[in-house]
């Protein structure tokens, strides 16, 4: 029996497949697709080598027994968009998609945002609804990071849009058919989903008062976008707060011959507690196991604080990103080994640390020069020091910690990285 993630390189985002069923009877779930540039080069070749495989011909497609996208952001998205346009442009068919798990903007906000988007578009210019907002100079460096998240979020509603038609409309998969073409949202004490071949998902997140909050979040950004004198860095601070940019990130237990693997999107570490004690995979206030951990949010420390990893151990924790965005960060590896210290675990990582480095310090003294260029209007904010390889880059750390750093395998170029928690894979 199977139960294995497939770990590929996404530049700064999450491109995962889980293989489950048996060399008998093979079955996988692809799980995100990265920003552009993943799809070509990584994760095509990737389905190709399973259809090698399998020892299917051209005119037999790779059966994909469910395709599911986390959350609306170009990072997870893209590469999803570029599968899908690729199916439909191919009358080879590289694989078929027999279900579909999304919760899409619009059906979170219980409307069609044509106000929304047409803002943003008018505000930032036609390029930005394509995944690359603009850069932003506020006084806040919390504002920043909130109109940051928020707008790469609003950015990726047409890519939602798109990706919906196509799955639906044109490959014909059925929309979140285990929850009647619902939203896909944690309940209390639910039930394991059956998803056939010994696998089962148990939904963590989101839950609904996420998404509630995100629905009146929306409704007041629309009222302030017929107010007057409303600069546009205005609007999107009333539209969100720091919670809010991730909450519809679908989190799942995936669970199959005694083994688990938590896959948890971009989903903040609060709240993926809070969803796992209302599931009732966790005493309110305990501790859970599992096997593999894909770490939220690329390894962000916003996204986590000093209990996460005392909470939720596991055997292999994957930190997806390239250090774009500083992702994987100093600090919530910092995190981790102070929560699991010498017990035995593997860490996994998408990039070899130096190269995670080389984005990290150039993300650093981007963020350094919008703070210096805050500080010259308001002289009282405070500016981080210049990057000091000791102080700020991984290889430090991990050099601080030997040990530490013998845990970490790193994904490789061109060979598969395939976690086996059952039996093995092997291709």
């Amino acid at each position: 029996m199977w139960l294995s993630l497939d770990v590929i390189r996404a530049r700064k985002g999450d491109c995962l497949i889980l293989h489950y069923g048996s060399k008998d009877d093979p079955h996988l779930v692809m799980i995100d697709g990265g920003p552009r540039g993943v799809y070509g080069p990584y994760l095509k070749p990737r389905i190709q080598k399973i259809r090698e495989a399998r020892g299917l011909d051209k005119k037999k497609p790779l059966a994909v027994d469910l395709l599911m996208v986390s959350h609306v952001d170009d990072d997870h998205i893209q590469g999803i968009l570029d599968f899908t346009r690729d199916l439909i442009q191919d009358d080879l068919q590289l694989a078929r998609v027999l279900s579909f798990w999304h919760n899409s903007f619009e059906n979170i906000l219980g409307d069609t945002p044509k106000e929304l988007t047409a803002a943003f578009t008018s505000q930032f210019g036609a390029a930005s609804m394509g995944g690359d907002p603009p850069d932003l100079t506020l006084d806040s460096e919390e504002d920043q990071e909130v109109v940051a998240s928020s707008l790469k979020v609003l950015a990726s509603i047409q890519q939602g849009a798109q990706l919906r038609s196509d799955v639906v409309n044109k490959l014909e998969a059925p929309l979140n058919p285990d929850f009647d073409g619902g939203l896909i949202l944690a309940s209390e004490k639910g039930d394991a989903i059956d998803m056939d071949n010994g696998l089962s998902f148990t939904v963590v997140g989101p839950r609904v008062p996420e998404l509630k909050k995100l629905h009146a979040k929306h409704q007041e950004w629309l009222k302030e976008l017929a107010k007057q004198g409303k600069t546009p860095e205005d609007v999107l601070s009333a539209y969100v707060d720091k919670s809010v940019p991730n909450l519809s990130s679908i989190v799942v237990l995936a669970e199959a011959g005694g083994k688990r693997i938590l896959l948890t999107g971009d989903a903040r570490g609060d709240k993926i507690l809070e969803g796992l004690e209302l599931a009732g995979l966790m005493e309110k206030g305990g501790t859970i196991h599992v096997d593999l951990l894909k770490v939220p949010h690329h390894g962000s420390s916003n996204n986590l604080d000093d209990d996460f990893f005392q909470r939720i151990t596991a055997d292999h924790y994957v930190f997806s990103g390239d250090g774009e965005h500083g992702n994987p960060e100093r600090e919530s590896l910092r995190m981790l080994l102070d929560a699991r210290g010498d017990a035995e675990y593997e860490i996994h990582l998408t990039y070899p640390i130096e190269d995670i480095d080389v984005e990290r310090k150039k993300d650093w003294e981007k963020e350094q020069a919008k703070e210096k260029a805050r500080q010259e209007k308001n002289p009282d904010k405070e500016v981080r020091p210049d990057w000091s390889p000791e102080e700020h880059s991984l290889k430090a750390f991990f050099d601080q910690h030997q040990d530490f750093r013998k845990k970490v395998r790193v994904v490789e170029d061109e060979k598969p990285h395939v976690i086996d928690l059952l039996d093995e894979v092997g291709f």
